[in-house]
């Protein structure tokens, strides 16, 4: 009967007046963009490294000139976020994890992410060793 009570008072409370409550770490006002990553055979994919605050959701697009064929890995960057939905042609994805992305033809898509686990990372176009060809991410 308490539990029922304490429900019923948090209904009633003007917030949560509508049965949902603001999204936290989901809220707007939590929410960044990032600069995006530029695919394209032989240019760099990124101006700058990319400094992060755990806790916060980041968006960022990935855009592929259809140049070449490329791809980029970070499975360690992947697995230090929770990405919330990628999206690709309006279609949202809203994956368990991810490892890497590719293009095979000119495109675009956005992910949506929050930022968790503190350290250093990197992602890059696979089998290159250029540092222009990665870009490198401080989780704080």
């Amino acid at each position: 009967m308490k539990a029922l009570i304490a429900s019923l008072a948090l209904l009633a409370t003007p917030a949560l007046a509508d049965g949902f409550g603001a999204a936290g770490v989901l809220s707007g006002s939590n929410k960044e963009d990032l600069p995006p990553i530029i695919l394209s055979a032989g240019e760099p994919i990124s101006a700058e490294p990319w400094l992060l605050k755990s806790g916060t959701y980041y968006e960022f697009e990935i855009q592929g000139d259809g140049s070449q064929e490329l791809a980029l890995v970070g499975p360690e960057f992947f697995r230090a976020i929770w990405i919330d939905e990628i999206v690709v042609e309006g279609l949202e994805i809203r994956p368990l994890g991810l490892d890497s992305v590719e293009f095979d033809e000119a495109g675009e898509m956005e992910i949506g992410f929050l930022a968790i686990k503190p350290g250093a990372y990197s992602m890059q176009i696979p089998g290159t060793t250029g540092e222009t060809q990665r870009i490198e991410i401080i989780i704080e």
